[in-house]
């Protein structure tokens, strides 16, 4: 095999194994759903089976040596001789993220050493199989069977090469082509449709001549809107094509926790553009991985409720004109609007002039959770205003409804794409500006009679619902209009409506977005900018940005966005802390993070050490690791619940030890929460920490 056909070989194998190993886990799914079903178990076989050889064409010696040990495990599933059981599951599918692992490094280059192929390949076994009669069967058999493949994938690509030579035409084939490049021509066509505007234009006034009574510019106009619209589809995907790492998700946590979660997807075929399906990703994760962990109860909890002891997570996706609407729904123990509450009080948010809806959105907050016990998982707050930036980058909304008992849902609303945006577009201070669309609540005339005040700021009544309202103009300090009686805008931010009065409205259009460049500072009301046909710079304004800073410009705080922002006050001011590690480092890097968030610091090297310190001064909290020498982090936690001078004193575990034993061990300890290394970040720690100071207030 010349080296031409054997890169050919590896990019067709690295298509294959990407869809393979995908197509594995959801086959194993199945399985652990179905029970032993023997058509399923043949499928399962046939995939591994076709991939042991397709890495032995391509020379990948060590991919194809690891699928066959799994197809070797599988067939202990087809004679029968093993159950389908939740372990074995586990298993084989710690085998196929070894497996995909190993391909993805192999298809790299990553320490993969160049494999003999072809005749080399016949050499090389009859010499192994001088070492004796054990081995040379085998090496003989995988020597043929390489072989014997790549003389059969060669003369697939040549008679593929031969098709090609005659115009054979091939209506499955799938070309590659890198997200970039169709970045580009989506750009491109949305250049030439203004080009072509702006043909038009000048025909109008230089010439006096109306474009469309051209026959030949009006066709021109319908093959860009034509090419456009193609353009776009190809970017699209379906939801579904990111809902199988969220099943396995769903699968994965809930054995962790014990819990029977049965997963669900609704509206898959719903198409979106492929990056703003990307940028969501994270956050959906984070939604189901909250679902299971924190919304669903256990199963005899369930059952004690009178629920099925098997829990629904459900995906819902729909298109709704240009907008896509993602919901993520669960049938657990819904949402506590009384801990928000509580929660919030405990930030210094007052919550007293919120409405239930309006404080469930609360949730979003940085470093807000009703969570009873904090892990990595959740109950550190630092999850859902991580899913609500995501949410926003790309130019949606996210909201929640929940009822206690019943269950939550999460409701995420984006743009079906990013390149071209339904925009309306305004005119203020003497220029023009595009709004998204499906961020424009209403637009009403600026006459609404005799105005309404509150607290010094004008307001309009929506749904009745009072809106405030600012100048866009004044807020973007550009010269106002004096008349002060122009159209009003209603825009829907992240979790607040708020209201600007504009000059004019221009009328609505799809904006061909363009990204500013990576080399200006990043403007918060800014989402990007669009060439008019006139060749003039349309600013395109990010609506929650624009909320956001309408709000802050507020004289006085009354509003949930406002709340939001707000510096978070210290649950207990000059809090003591104590830290137990036995690693100086650790030691000191967790003293200056909590020295600098304004917390009184002791420190300890063990177990032993700290109940000293704390016989001394019992503190405020206990931040220990696990392991150390003399009285490791679990015995500490244990001493410290039966010392009833300190029983009361929150202690907080973190640790690398990350196994579900040893989270229950630490939870049966006493532990109020427990922190892996591996997920700690700084403002999740002083979350952690301000919570749990807060709620043994």
């Amino acid at each position: 095999m010349s080296a031409l056909d054997q890169r050919e070989f590896r990019a067709l194998f690295a298509q294959e194994a990407q869809i393979r190993l995908s197509s594995l886990v959801q086959l194993m799914l199945q399985l652990e759903r179905d029970g032993s079903s023997v058509a399923l178990i043949d499928a399962i076989f046939r995939e591994v089976h076709t991939l042991k050889g397709s890495a032995a064409v391509v020379g990948f010696d060590d991919v194809s040596q690891r699928a066959h040990s799994l197809e070797e495990r599988l067939e202990e599933l087809r004679s029968g001789s093993r159950a389908v059981t939740p372990e074995l599951i586990d298993s084989l599918l710690s085998a196929i993220d070894g497996l995909t692992v190993l391909t993805a490094k192999a298809v790299a280059g990553d320490g993969t050493e160049p494999q003999a192929t072809g005749d080399e390949t016949i050499v090389d076994a009859q010499r192994h199989s001088q070492a004796g009669p054990a081995t040379a069967p085998v090496v003989d058999a995988r020597a043929r069977q390489r072989v014997e493949a790549a003389a059969a994938a060669k003369q697939g690509i040549e008679a593929g090469r031969a098709r090609r030579a005659h115009q054979a035409p091939d209506d499955n084939a799938v070309v590659m082509v890198p997200v970039a490049r169709l970045d580009d021509l989506v750009r491109l066509v949305g250049e030439a449709a203004t080009a072509s505007l702006r043909v038009g234009r000048m025909l109008a006034a230089r010439l006096e001549i109306e474009p469309t009574a051209i026959p030949e510019f009006s066709e021109l106009s319908r093959l860009l809107n034509t090419l456009q619209e193609r353009t776009m589809r190809a970017r699209m995907v379906p939801v579904a094509t990111a809902t199988d790492q969220l099943n396995r998700a769903v699968r994965d946590l809930a054995r962790s926790l014990g819990k029977l979660v049965t997963w669900e997807v609704r509206g898959g075929d719903t198409e979106i553009d492929r990056g703003v399906l990307h940028q969501l990703t994270d956050s959906l994760l984070h939604l189901v991985r909250n679902a299971v962990d924190h919304g669903i109860e256990s199963p005899d909890e369930r059952e004690a409720k009178g629920k099925p002891r098997e829990a629904t997570i459900r995906l819902q996706a729909m298109q709704v004109g240009s907008e896509v609407m993602i919901a993520v729904s669960d049938d657990g123990r819904g949402i506590d609007v009384d801990q928000v509450r509580g929660q919030a009080a405990r930030q210094g948010i007052d919550t007293n002039e919120l409405n239930d809806d309006d404080a469930l959105q609360l949730v979003f907050r940085s470093g807000l959770s009703t969570a009873a016990f904090l892990s990595d998982i959740s109950g550190r707050g630092v999850g859902l205003d991580v899913a609500r930036a995501s949410v926003e980058a790309v130019r949606g909304r996210i909201e929640v409804r929940s009822e206690p008992g019943r269950g939550s849902e999460f409701q995420l609303t984006v743009p079906v794409t990013l390149a071209v945006l339904p925009c309306l577009l305004v005119a203020t201070g003497g220029q023009r500006f595009a709004l998204a669309l499906h961020n424009v609540v209403v637009a009403i005339s600026g006459d609404t009679g005799t105005p309404a005040y509150a607290e010094g700021r004008p307001v309009i009544w929506v749904d009745d619902q009072p809106v405030a309202v600012s100048n866009l103009a004044q807020l973007l300090h550009l010269p106002a209009s004096t008349a002060g009686n122009g159209p009003i805008v209603v825009i829907a931010g992240s979790n607040q409506r708020h209201a600007f009065q504009v000059d004019g409205l221009v009328g609505q259009g799809d904006v061909v977005v363009k990204s500013l460049s990576p080399l200006l500072p990043r403007l918060d009301v800014v989402a990007g900018t669009s060439v008019e046909p006139d060749g003039s710079v349309l600013v395109v304004l990010d609506p929650p940005g624009l909320v956001d800073l309408a709000q802050k410009t507020r004289p006085t705080v009354t509003t949930l966005t406002e709340l939001a922002v707000r510096p978070v006050k210290s649950a207990r001011p000059n809090a003591r802390v104590l830290v137990v590690d036995d690693a100086l480092t650790v030691r000191e890097l967790q003293r200056t993070i909590l020295e600098r968030a304004g917390y009184e610091v002791r420190v300890a090297c063990d177990g032993i050490e700290a109940l000293a310190r704390l016989g001394e001064d019992p503190g405020d909290l206990v931040l220990t690791d696990v392991e150390m020498p003399r009285m490791d982090g679990f015995a500490l936690t244990e001493a410290i619940r039966a010392d009833p001078g300190l029983s009361n004193v929150p202690v907080l575990v973190l640790t690398s030890k990350s196994s579900d034993l040893d989270r229950q061990r630490g939870l049966e300890a006493g532990a109020d929460g427990y922190i892996v290394k591996s997920a700690f970040d700084e403002r999740g720690l002083l979350a952690a920490i301000e919570r749990l100071l807060g709620s043994r207030r």
